[in-house]
């Protein structure tokens, strides 16, 4: 079952734990610069508005109402990156496309999990993805821009235009796995509980920082996803095993992107407005992330999603003008928090 909460999208398994859930923001934030360069973990700047494709189905095309799911905007060249939250922990196998394309392995949508490669991330133990899997240590920013012009992940790989948007697909883990791991982790709670009561502390409190790295339209043509600047994030492993999911109880969910025109006149509302450029935000002294994982592995990427090319590298091909980024507005506080410089987890 997957519903609509606070402008996260909340998949909940409640066969398998009704107390249990895994959600998914899509967390609006700066486009880094596409320079060649290998850029830290963007902020966050709040969430984009999801709203209820059914709701406004008169005014869509046919074969959007017939996919169902939810519609967002995104302003042409606007970036975002994907937000992971599991209640209880409940681990969730979440496969990611871009027009039917996988994010993570460049293949094309289909229902399978797979581990050779892996074509999933896995919550929560992945806390967020910004873009697509080049490099074993570096994604690709999701960026947005019109389908049909060659831009987008989709066309470079399939040579059509035909879907745009972001499809997810998630799976559960099994119920006698997830039902062990509770035991296991009450298990240690209990050993926890007993080690502290034992233990002497100076003051009972126990401190952690919170550091930033050190680095520095148009109204007709439906959205896609391009890659766009280069960003250091690893993927993680599978720590379970393929064996570990329900691949009975899949959900499956199409988001419809939406450009700013095409948003106010189907919804009434005007989309959020642009965020600064990197180069403002960087200057007003604000901070980049970085993210610790010390006991994760990371995936090797694909030969099909190495090959994809930036929006600046198929702008400079075609001879066009590179898509300029909107000046917007400085952040009044930046939102990557978290015990240490991560992105929060959510409720």
């Amino acid at each position: 079952m997957i519903t609509l909460e606070r402008d996260r999208i909340t998949f909940r398994f409640p066969e398998i734990d009704p107390d249990a859930h895994a959600s998914v923001a899509m967390m609006r934030t700066l486009r880094l610069p596409d320079d060649g360069k290998t850029w830290p973990l963007p902020p966050g700047l709040g969430t984009f508005p999801l709203r209820h494709l059914d709701d406004f189905a008169s005014r869509l095309p046919e074969a959007w109402r017939k996919r169902g799911g939810l519609i967002a905007p995104m302003a042409q060249a606007e970036a975002m990156w994907l937000n992971f939250s599991s209640r209880e922990g409940l681990p969730v196998a979440l496969r990611i496309c871009t027009g039917k394309i996988d994010a993570v392995t460049g293949e094309a949508w289909s229902h399978d999990l797979s581990d050779d490669p892996q074509n999933y991330v896995v919550l929560p133990n992945q806390p967020w993805l910004d873009g697509y899997k080049v490099a074993s240590d570096a994604i690709r920013q999701f960026v947005a821009m019109p389908l049909g012009e060659g831009y987008t992940a989709e066309e470079q790989i399939t040579g059509a235009a035909e879907h745009g948007g972001l499809q997810f697909l998630a799976y559960p883990m099994k119920k006698e796995r997830w039902e062990a791991i509770k035991r296991e982790r009450e298990e240690e709670r209990r050993r926890s509980m007993a080690r502290m009561d034992s233990a002497h502390f100076e003051d009972g409190v126990a401190y952690s920082m919170a550091m930033p790295c050190a680095a520095p339209a148009r109204a007709a043509a439906p959205m896609g996803l391009s890659p766009g600047g280069r960003m250091k994030q690893k993927i993680f492993a599978d720590r379970y095993g393929i064996d570990a999911w329900d691949t009975s109880r899949p959900s499956k969910l199409f988001v419809t992107l939406l450009n700013s025109l095409q948003w106010r006149a189907i919804t009434g509302e005007d989309p959020p407005p642009s965020p600064a450029t990197a180069e403002r935000y960087t200057q007003a002294g604000l901070p980049w992330y970085d993210y610790y994982a010390g006991d994760e592995t990371a995936l090797a990427t694909t030969d099909t999603l190495k090959g994809l090319k930036s929006v600046n590298e198929i702008a400079d091909g075609k001879g066009e003008l590179r898509p300029a980024e909107s000046a917007g507005t400085l952040p009044p506080a930046p939102h990557r928090p978290g015990a240490r410089p991560v992105r929060e987890f959510g409720d």
